[in-house]
């Protein structure tokens, strides 16, 4: 699989486009998921991921190797995430009835155990959703979350620890 993966990755750089559509096929899953914690959004994950596979197809003849193509992927949609949160973060939020119709459709595909964890996390206000996603699933250092955020990093452990006092409520609730 991983040869398979790689071989296709390999073609796709020289500019076909079966292969990218199978290398596609590989992460638009993943690429998708980062999207939708950060956005809380079905229809803006989706144009975010549609922006990530652009800017991918179209820097992959770039791509040197330095790290594994899943790490740099991952950059990408993480920051195309944020670049698009950042532009509507002072947008009004949806309407709370059209964001519980959009979570219980988004959670059908979790099994039972994650499901009530990925509604909690999508309830958080926008910039704790962001800051615990990057933290706590991504991996991110609060240094790093507070420059791709535009934030200092106070305000980032800040609302980490929000964000978490909040997840621990809802969830000791259900």
């Amino acid at each position: 699989m991983a040869m398979e993966i790689a071989q296709a990755i390999a073609a796709a750089k020289n500019g076909d486009k079966q292969a990218f559509h199978h290398v596609y096929q590989q992460f638009v899953g993943r690429v998708y998921a980062i999207c939708w914690r950060l956005l809380a959004n079905r229809q803006k994950a989706e144009d975010a991921c549609q922006d990530v596979f652009i800017k991918v197809w179209q820097q992959l003849p770039a791509f040197r190797g330095d790290s594994s193509f899943a790490t740099w992927l991952h950059s990408i949609a993480t920051r195309t995430a944020i670049d698009l949160w950042r532009g509507e973060k002072y947008l009004r939020l949806t309407d709370s009835s059209d964001m519980q119709n959009e979570l219980i459709e988004q959670t059908v595909a979790c099994s039972s155990e994650d499901a009530p964890l990925e509604q909690a996390i999508q309830r958080l206000p926008p910039q704790a959703r962001a800051v615990f996603v990057l933290f706590a699933l991504e991996g991110y250092q609060h240094q790093e979350i507070a420059g791709l955020l535009g934030i200092k990093e106070g305000t980032s452990k800040a609302q980490y620890f929000r964000a978490r006092q909040l997840l621990q409520e809802w969830l000791a609730d259900e």
